[in-house]
């Protein structure tokens, strides 16, 4: 791409094309030019060739942003245009070109045209009004429509096309600004979640290919080196790398993975090279799920949302009625237009609409998403909150403390080294302090055991050497695989393991030692379930299935008068069934897979960023962060997002009323009704573009171009 620099100063650029940017084009070359990790905004102005771009002005950026910008190519542009199936960027200047066509047109006609022409193109302007309201009819459906039709054909019937032309004229400039609020909302809440698609390098007849994630299937194979981020889960077949897995685990250091292991997606490869066999289906990503929760929006809509629309709908037909009564009351034709000029349908649809969309777009940028507007209702409304421990209310990066040997022939080296080679297949942050220990002692463990499965009741089963090894909690352990500990050890262990969380191991049927985790709460937990009792949740529950004193420990730091420990998955389960037959309104925080019951039973469940994916799938609400004060602020904004549907609902209802009456009475003319209806319409609906509560956004990793 030809780019010549017409203006410049640190940071910021304006910068003349080699021609004319056509509008299909424009989303595209924005898209391509954020590429480059430096650019931060970008604007492109087609018609006259020129574009901003501004970036973080650090060593080096100049000159990569405008070689990259320089690198652009025709097929860049067509290859970005076609990876979007919507439009990313409704632009402002677009809303003004059309009211510039309807105004300039409407205005044009009336001055040059003489009148039998003008009402010739005003009867042609009427009729996609009159098809769209005998449309409507056919249908046996009384709607806005039908009320715009009728009210144009009234300035006919009084042989008046000019009023019918104006009347028109304000109906189109009213849809052109709702249309436009509408879009530009659907586009904040689009962005906030996605930034570029995400891509993957495909390995195929020995050739590397760059390909959407989305395109990839289970067996493919694809290389990721350093810098980048890991696309999908899967295993390494080749190679080793240094890989972050901090949106995943939390932890700040990289972990070295080699053949063999496990990888997922979201981590990012901070040095050497590896290529990974993708282990299922890449179709649910990111940019698919987005673009779907947007086209399929209507089936998400919040109970309060959907009301108000219903009620739009209902109040049609009584319109009508009105300007029935009207028409026989008065005999006049200006007073019964004006009854049927203002509808309460436009309002209500836009005005929920618009706030809904803004919630989901403040949700998204301080790290929620939200599967559904239908869920910030249920939140708003919930009474009750129970919380998974490990990895909720605690860090996500517990702390291996103490390692008890029970047998001489398993010192405490091997203990580790075992429990590490079982514990590396699974993120879970138990799972990944057992690993981390290791490595920070040194020891390597390679595996030496058959595949390892992972049982939902707390623990890993395993082989080695012919003999069954498991690894997990107590009750897993003693109850579950029978292996039996003399009550005078199982005393013994209690008090040296007070208040830490034991990890079980066993081989053969014989317990050779126990691992003690330090699970410490986390900082603002306090805080946060403070403000939560205030923010009118009546009962706040901790269900773990550790030990009954490691909870009790916990619960007390964090101030939770209620608690249940030793809980399986099904125990979990049917704690949220009783809750939920008392009456509570039941919110659920998780993020293991023994958790998944309880999140897919509960009300609303809210799966944390580090979790399990099958937490995430069956939750309502996912937090990309593991901060409790997400959750603070996310009931604060679906607080707010009920009370402004609420408060939308009033305002419309009463402005519209006055204007109904005002217009009756004959104090202002149907075309002035027009004008205040469509523009307090569009008032409201920008009024609603209002962010509910003030919060930083999520921070953004770059690499190498991509917002991770």
């Amino acid at each position: 791409m030809q780019i010549r620099i017409m203006k410049e100063f640190p940071g910021h650029m304006r910068l003349g094309l080699a021609g004319r940017v056509p509008e299909r084009d424009i989303d595209a070359l924005i898209t391509v030019a954020h590429q480059c990790m430096y650019v931060t905004k970008v604007r492109v102005y087609g018609r006259i060739a020129q574009m901003t771009v501004e970036y973080t002005p650090v060593e080096g950026a100049r000159g990569s942003v405008i070689g990259h910008l320089c690198s652009i190519g025709p097929e860049d542009i067509e290859k970005a245009r076609s990876e979007y199936a919507i439009t990313l960027a409704p632009r402002a200047y677009r809303l003004f070109l059309n009211l510039a066509n309807l105004i300039g047109a409407y205005f044009a006609k009336r001055w040059f045209l003489p009148a039998p022409i003008r009402a010739a193109f005003t009867v042609a302007a009427f009729l996609p009004f009159l098809k769209a309201g005998i449309d409507e009819l056919l249908k046996g459906r009384l709607t806005v429509p039908v009320l715009d039709a009728a009210a144009i054909a009234m300035s006919f019937v009084k042989k008046d096309p000019a009023t019918a032309g104006e009347t028109m004229l304000l109906l189109n400039v009213g849809e052109t600004f709702e249309e436009y609020t509408r879009a530009a909302s659907e586009n904040e809440l689009i962005t906030s979640l996605l930034d570029i698609p995400e891509r993957a390098q495909k390995i195929e007849d020995d050739q590397e290919i760059s390909i959407p994630t989305v395109d990839l299937a289970a067996g493919d194979l694809i290389v990721v080196r350093t810098g980048m981020a890991i696309s999908v889960d899967g295993v390494i077949e080749r190679g080793e790398a240094a890989v972050n897995q901090a949106t995943l685990t939390g932890e700040p250091l990289a972990i070295p993975r080699g053949v063999g292991d496990d990888v997922y997606a979201g981590t990012t490869v901070e040095d050497g090279e590896i290529f990974v066999r993708v282990k299922s289906e890449a179709g649910d990503t990111r940019l698919r799920s987005i673009v779907t929760m947007v086209e399929q929006s209507d089936a998400l809509k919040s109970e309060a949302q959907s009301r108000m629309e219903r009620m739009a709908d209902r109040i049609v037909p009584y319109n009508f009625l009105l300007a029935g009564i009207v028409a026989l009351a008065t005999r006049d034709l200006v007073r019964t237009s004006a009854a049927l000029m203002v509808d309460y349908s436009c309002a209500l649809k836009l005005t929920g609409s618009v706030a809904v969309m803004t919630a989901m777009s403040n949700a998204a940028k301080m790290g929620v998403m939200t599967k559904g507007a239908k869920h910030f209702e249920t939140f708003a409304k919930a009474d009750a909150i129970v919380f998974d421990k490990t990895g909720t209310l605690t860090e996500a990066t517990p702390k291996l403390v103490r390692i008890d040997p029970i047998v001489p022939e398993w010192p405490e080296e091997e203990i580790l080294r075992l429990a590490a080679c079982l514990e590396e297949h699974f993120p879970h942050p138990v799972a990944r302090a057992v690993v981390n220990a290791a490595a920070e002692r040194g020891i390597k463990h390679r595996e030496r055991h058959a595949e390892v499965e992972y049982i939902v009741a707390h623990g890993i089963a395993s082989s080695l050497g012919g003999k069954r090894v498991v690894i997990g909690s107590r009750h897993f352990v003693v109850e579950d695989e029978h292996v039996k500990i003399p009550c005078a050890l199982v005393k013994k262990l209690e008090d040296d393991f007070h208040g830490l969380s034991p990890l079980y191991l066993a081989v053969d049927g014989t317990l050779v030692g126990v691992l003690g985790l330090q699970d410490p709460l986390k900082d603002n937990v306090k805080a946060s379930l403070h403000m939560l009792r205030t923010l009118g949740f009546k009962k706040i529950v901790m269900l773990t299935g550790d030990a009954e004193k490691t909870a009790e420990r916990i619960a007390a730091e964090a101030g939770i008068d209620e608690f249940r420990a030793n809980m399986l998955p099904e125990d979990k389960f049917a704690y949220l069934d009783e809750l939920k037959a008392e009456g509570y309104v039941v919110a659920m925080v998780g993020d293991g897979v023994n958790d998944s019951p309880a999140l897919s039973k509960s009300d609303v469940g809210i799966a944390m960023g580090q979790g399990s994916a099958i937490a995430k799938e069956v939750a309502d609400i996912v937090l990309t962060g593991s901060d409790l004060e997400s959750i603070v602020n996310l009931r604060k904004l679906s607080q707010g997002l009920i009370e402004r549907l609420d408060g939308s609902f009033v305002r419309t209802m009463a402005f519209n009323s006055a204007l109904l009456a005002l217009g009756i009475a004959g104090v202002i003319t149907p075309q002035t009704s027009s004008l205040l209806h469509n523009g307090s319409t569009v008032a409201m609906g920008l009024a609603n573009t209002r962010n509910y509560i003030s919060v930083p956004e999520r921070p953004q990793i770059l690499v190498e171009g991509e917002a991770v």
